[in-house]
């Protein structure tokens, strides 16, 4: 048990890198996407940059932290098995799925972005990433109350939060018509 905080702040920092590599790679997307608007040979030179930033983003930073963070997740769990038995942890573990599926379709749009096939807007790629932001909300509320009845509340406080999120974009988008 000695090794134990060692193992949980290192996963700590795994899911600390491996969201701002979700946070980032999908603000990559946004600019890989505005770019398809520029006109040559801005847009080449951008793509070809965009895409080579998202490649060292999602191999060198995003999928290390996704894969070490699991390693040492399930290294806490193999320590701690009676969290498995908490509805806390079966709750976060939920979310954590959602994670791995954000993250898997995150990859999918990667893969065309390296294509060079533009299939989403760069409206729709803003909206995208809130969903790590709001799986990020429920873990660590989750995670720090422990408690799978306040869950629910915070689903609706997550509910809420993206509403404003929302809100908040389609003020941003008007604001940024606005200026061009």
């Amino acid at each position: 048990m000695e090794y134990y905080n060692y193992i949980k702040s290192l996963h700590l920092i795994f899911v600390i890198t491996w969201f701002a590599g979700l946070f980032y790679i999908v603000r990559l997307f946004v600019y890989h996407a505005e770019a398809k608007d520029k006109l040559e040979p801005e847009q080449s030179i951008l793509v070809k940059q965009y895409q080579l930033m998202q490649y060292r983003l999602w191999y060198i930073i995003t999928w290390p932290s996704a894969v070490l963070a699991s390693i040492f997740a399930f290294w806490l769990l193999w320590i701690m098995p009676q969290w498995l038995q908490q509805e806390w942890m079966i709750v976060k573990l939920g979310f954590v799925v959602l994670l791995y599926l954000y993250h898997w379709k995150c990859h999918l749009i990667f893969n065309q972005l390296q294509k060079d096939e533009v299939k989403n807007s760069s409206n729709f790629f803003r909206v995208w990433n809130e969903g790590a932001t709001i799986i990020l909300f429920a873990v660590v509320f989750l995670v720090i109350l422990k408690s799978a009845i306040n869950w629910i509340y915070g689903v609706i406080g997550i509910f809420v939060f993206s509403v404003f999120i929302m809100l908040g974009f389609k003020f941003y988008k008007k604001i940024r018509e606005r200026n061009t």
